[in-house]
């Protein structure tokens, strides 16, 4: 086999659909219907009409058992051409940014020329299945032959196993809600409520700005009548966030739904190429994805659940060569505040560093003017697939109204994961 060189990944730009909280515009809608509307964004935008894609990869993380083809339904449904082929697939709330990095590495080795990322979320539309008893007696009704093999099924039946058992988001592992962990985690990190709901007021209000000043037109399509995410609050005030109660820990918590980010309903995109192929189609380059990396704690025997993205920041430093504070913007996913703040407390940590990650000396301090700059997920809030699309896309159309830089991407997931990526400018 000849050797390829390797060539840089182009991010052309990403298109999403508002979010909305979950049970309010889109309580009617499912993943297939979301993903669709912000794939035909994405279409429109780029005039992608009838074009053939090498590879879309995405999928959803609470999803009906009918949409194990998420990702090729949401294709065929539109205006691509029907010779693209989709690959549905699932990392928790890293989904879409892990599918970008597979997209980027078979770009940079030429296995492909285009790929689209996305993800898609509702919990408005969970689904809700039997308990596992009797669904094996409706499995064996089904196979059974006669009436009398039939009823024989449910021989023993009890009405508790008619009880629906709902979608959680709990760790298996732990029998803990993902809030659940990260209170131990602001309670080992000393994480204050005070600097929490500062952190999630400044993300309400920085996102309410992006979309008055513009930044947001080109990458929020309507969608059932919405055109702007319903969760972000411009008269948000600290004062008012302070009388709210904790929720995970009601004795000594300091998590609140207003530090949090909601339930949330959407779906986002992101185009990828290689630079002959954004030439050859006309379309400017936002910036460049170069790297990413992938990284897991374990959490089950004691370390934080969403303190993953740490490692895989460091592994990509030390990769790189960079040090943490060669970054124009950071984007760090709010799955918490609390969430961010111990991730920016461990990279300051000399006894962190140098136990968890290898290092002689900590990572440091980053310039807080710099992180999420147009708000995140707490505001915004946070469709679990689609939001490592959406982070690739305001990073991206960042990096081109600056012309130039670098953008550091930090996501946390369920299971104790973490997705890191770095994205460059053009110049």
């Amino acid at each position: 086999m000849a050797e390829e060189k390797i060539r840089r990944v182009v991010v052309l730009g990403g298109v999403r659909i508002p979010f909305c909280r979950s049970h309010t515009a889109y309580a009617e809608l499912t993943n297939l219907d979301m993903l669709s509307a912000a794939l035909g964004g994405l279409v429109d935008r780029f005039a992608l009409h009838g074009t053939h894609i090498d590879e879309v990869v995405g999928g959803a993380v609470v999803t009906h058992a009918k949409d194990w083809n998420l990702a090729r339904e949401a294709v065929i449904g539109s205006q691509l051409a029907p010779t693209t082929p989709a690959i549905t697939m699932m990392q928790a709330c890293g989904t879409s940014l892990q599918g970008a990095l597979g997209l980027g590495a078979k770009i940079a080795t030429s296995q492909i020329e285009c790929g689209i990322a996305l993800g898609s979320d509702t919990t408005s539309d969970a689904p809700v299945v039997f308990q596992r008893r009797f669904a094996q007696r409706l499995i064996q009704a089904s196979r059974a032959r006669g009436f009398r093999d039939k009823l024989s099924a449910f021989k023993g039946f009890m009405p508790g196993e008619l009880a629906p058992q709902p979608p959680s988001t709990s760790e298996p592992r732990t029998g803990l809600s993902m809030g659940e962990h990260c209170e131990l985690m602001a309670k080992e990190w000393g994480i204050t409520r005070e600097a929490q709901d500062l952190l999630a007021y400044e993300s309400h209000k920085k996102a309410a700005a992006a979309y008055d000043e513009g930044f947001m037109d080109g990458l929020v399509v309507p969608c059932a009548g919405v055109f702007r995410d319903n969760n972000i609050r411009e008269d948000i005030s600290l004062e008012k966030m302070a009388e709210l109660k904790p929720v995970f820990d009601r004795e000594g918590g300091t998590i609140t739904a207003a530090n949090s980010t909601p339930l949330t309903d959407g779906a986002a995109t992101l185009l990828l190429a290689s630079e002959d192929w954004a030439a050859k189609k006309r379309l400017p380059i936002q910036a460049f994805l170069t790297i990413g990396r992938t990284s897991a704690v374990d959490f089950v025997h004691g370390e934080g659940l969403l303190m993953a993205p740490t490692v895989a920041v460091s592994d990509l430093l030390r990769q790189t060569g960079l040090a943490l504070q060669d970054f124009d913007y950071y984007e760090i996913h709010e799955a918490f505040a609390a969430q961010v703040l111990a991730t920016l407390k461990a990279w300051e940590s000399e006894d962190y560093c140098r136990r968890r990650l290898g290092r002689s000396e900590p990572l440091g301090s980053i310039d807080r003017a710099r992180l999420n700059v147009k708000g995140s997920s707490i505001a915004f809030g946070h469709p679990f697939a689609a939001t490592g699309a959406r982070i690739v896309a305001v990073l991206a159309k960042l990096l081109q109204d600056k012309g130039t830089g670098r953008g550091l991407i930090s996501v946390c997931t369920a299971g104790g994961m973490g997705v890191a990526a770095i994205l460059e400018g053009v110049k």
